[in-house]
C-alpha cells in the first residue's frame, strides 16, 4: 500500500492483516474532499494502519488525530507516520471509539 499524492507520494506503508482499503477507494474519497484537506485538522477514527490520515497529511492537512483501540494497530500507525515523515503533525491515541467520542461531546 502506498501514499497516492502529496509530500509522501509513493511511500510504502505497512498494512494490518485483513485491511482492505483499495487505491480506488482512497482516490475517490480524496477527490471529493480535496479542496477541504489543506490546513484541515483530521480525525482518523478506527485508524488501523493510519493510511487515510497519512494521506490527508501528505496532501496538506495541518494535523491528524489517530485513534484506535488496538496497540498493534497504533504501532503500525507510528511506523507509517515515521515512514511518511508526518510524525510532527500526528497525535496517536489508544481508545475505544465510543468512549473517545463521548469525551469530545461532553455530558
Amino acid at each position: 500500500m502506498r501514499v497516492i499524492a502529496g509530500t509522501a507520494r509513493g511511500k510504502n506503508l505497512q498494512a494490518l492483516p485483513g485491511e482492505a482499503i483499495t487505491r480506488r477507494v482512497k482516490e475517490a474519497m480524496f477527490s471529493s474532499v480535496q479542496f477541504l484537506v489543506p490546513g484541515a485538522r483530521v480525525l482518523d477514527l478506527f485508524a488501523g494502519s493510519g493510511q487515510l490520515g497519512i494521506e490527508a497529511l501528505s496532501r496538506g492537512a495541518k494535523s491528524c488525530l489517530f485513534v484506535d483501540r488496538s496497540a498493534e494497530a497504533l504501532a503500525v500507525v507510528r511506523a507509517n507516520c515515521k515512514t511518511a515523515g508526518v510524525e510532527r503533525q500526528s497525535d496517536i491515541r489508544q481508545s475505544e471509539a465510543e468512549g473517545f467520542l463521548a469525551n469530545i461531546r461532553g455530558p
